[in-house]
């Protein structure tokens, strides 16, 4: 059994990292990264991923090559816009088990998409009988085929909630 957390020491801890680490935008260095390349995940099914992120989120496949890391393994790339993708990988003959949230591992991956997108993506969703949670009217939560946490947010990329992040 696990003990509760003690809100009070994480919120100090909190506020003194915010103090310590985070500096006004005006203040802050240029990042020396130029965006996210892409996010790999894994994939059981090739076809099934496809038809999911393609044909029911509307993310573009872009490519499919092999994978030089293992024989007979297919790396395949979605366009999630602004020169970003997601990708996968499939491991076929290797069991790399269940999708399982760890530490150091992928907890979700939030995707930006327009307004109006979202409300097509999330009716979409409800009529595939994907099981799906609203949250604040502006981000939908889900899980892939093969189990990793998908966020669609309608929310501007850099906002969250109202919040300026970036």
């Amino acid at each position: 059994m696990s003990e509760t957390p003690d809100l009070v020491a994480i919120e100090a801890t909190r506020d003194r990292l915010r103090d310590q680490y985070l500096r006004p935008p005006g203040e802050r260095p240029a990042s020396t990264a130029r965006g996210l390349h892409h996010t790999a995940l894994i994939s059981s099914d090739v076809e099934a991923t496809i038809r999911f992120y393609q044909e029911l989120l509307g993310f573009p496949l872009t490519e499919l090559v092999d994978n030089r890391d293992y024989p007979g393994s297919t790396h395949f790339f979605f366009d999630i816009g602004h020169g970003n993708l997601l990708a996968f990988f499939d491991f076929p003959g290797l069991d790399v088990g269940p999708y399982a949230e760890v530490r150091g591992g992928l907890h979700h991956c939030a995707i930006s998409v327009d307004p109006e997108r979202w409300q097509e993506i999330v009716a979409r969703l409800e009529q595939a009988g994907v099981e799906h949670v609203v949250h604040s009217g502006v981000s939908v939560y889900f899980t892939d085929p093969d189990g990793a946490r998908i966020e669609l947010i309608a929310d501007p990329l850099g906002e969250m909630y109202g919040l300026k992040v970036l």
